[in-house]
């Protein structure tokens, strides 16, 4: 019976440890998207892209994503006229510019400055020289890291030329 009792004390006193390295599987890009509250527009716009099967997929990517004030802050009517079905083409340059194939945390450019490629095939400008900025957008938020990549947060909207 002691020898019993000594088990099940054992077994208790390893139990936490188990279940504390079970992992929680994160979410992917779109739905950790839609759970930070923060990026309903980008959130819209990707759904009215037909690029959400796509942002769910394998990956990886690195997004640099806007807020809905960084949306807002666009000239009036913009989001707007980017949602119109006859604008699909461009919504979905705009979006894709904003992608870049691959993981890249915020650690790999510390430090530098660089173009890299978008999906959309334009380069974007990065320079982590002195915070990070993206074109003319600054990362107020990096490393969000998701099942399929990972997402920098953006002030600003950029855009292809």
């Amino acid at each position: 019976m002691l020898n019993m009792k000594k088990y099940a004390f054992a077994l208790l006193a390893i139990l936490p440890f188990s279940i504390a390295s079970v992992s929680v599987k994160a979410q992917d890009i779109v739905d950790t998207a839609i759970a930070a509250g923060q990026f309903n527009t980008l959130v819209a716009a990707v759904q009215a892209a037909d690029l959400v099967e796509t942002l769910k997929g394998d990956g990886p990517f690195t997004v640099f994503a806007p807020t809905d004030e960084a949306f807002a802050a666009l000239p009036m009517g913009t989001v707007e006229d980017l949602l119109k079905p006859e604008n699909k083409a461009q919504l979905v340059a705009v979006l894709t510019y904003h992608v870049v194939p691959g993981k890249i945390m915020s650690a790999d450019i510390a430090g530098k400055s660089m173009d890299v490629a978008s999906v959309q095939g334009g380069e974007l400008s990065v320079d982590a020289t002195d915070g990070v900025k993206i074109d003319n957008a600054n990362v107020v938020a990096a490393d969000i890291e998701t099942s399929n990549g990972v997402i920098h947060v953006i002030d600003q909207v950029v855009l292809p030329n």
